[in-house]
């Protein structure tokens, strides 16, 4: 079965982004920005809500193409369409069962880009597989969270460390659920 890997830059303080959206004070540039994009060509399929995708439309994304040309996306919204020439699925309804076929189908493991919210509810239901974290040196002091609002307990299981010149540390770990979903 394929995992569905949440890989994502993170500040000390557990935020993704600011309150806004916005990434300022992340480190763009560096030797964990291109172990980034090399780990990107891994997977075949992305899945990101609503706001991290349109949040593409201020960096050249336009409407209803893909960010990643290599992957096939699925963007989990109830309110966003797209006319039939569109390169994306929207998710508009039973996003678990969704996901879950994803899960189920061939191919490589699966991109959870962005999105604090859609990531704790997929944390919430047990369907995130493996966390990697690019830990930046800064703090926010509050932004959106890595998890959202989830406050679901999971262990976690060290894979790998790797602290890069610059003061960014990735850290990638297997996610371990005990207990009911």
């Amino acid at each position: 079965m394929r995992k569905i890997v949440y890989d994502v830059a993170v500040t000390l303080d557990n935020f993704i982004s600011h309150e806004d959206g916005s990434v300022d004070g992340f480190l763009m540039q560096g030797e964990h920005a291109t172990d980034y994009v090399e780990r990107l060509k891994r997977y075949d399929t992305v899945l990101m809500g609503r706001r991290t995708y349109e949040w593409g439309y201020a960096h050249g994304l336009v409407a209803g193409k893909r960010a990643y040309p290599h992957m096939e996306h699925h963007i989990f919204s109830a309110s966003l369409r797209f006319d039939g020439g569109a390169e994306v699925h929207v998710v508009d309804r039973d996003e678990l069962a969704v996901v879950k076929q994803l899960k189920e189908r061939d191919g490589t493991d699966i991109y959870l880009c962005g999105g604090g919210a859609f990531a704790g509810f997929l944390l919430d239901h047990g369907l995130v597989d493996q966390v990697v974290v690019k830990l930046n040196p800064i703090v926010f002091g509050h932004g959106v969270r890595l998890f959202g609002g989830s406050s679901r307990k999971v262990e976690l299981a060290l894979l790998e460390s790797r602290p890069y010149a610059n003061g960014v540390i990735l850290l990638r770990y297997d996610v371990k659920y005990g207990g009911s979903a």
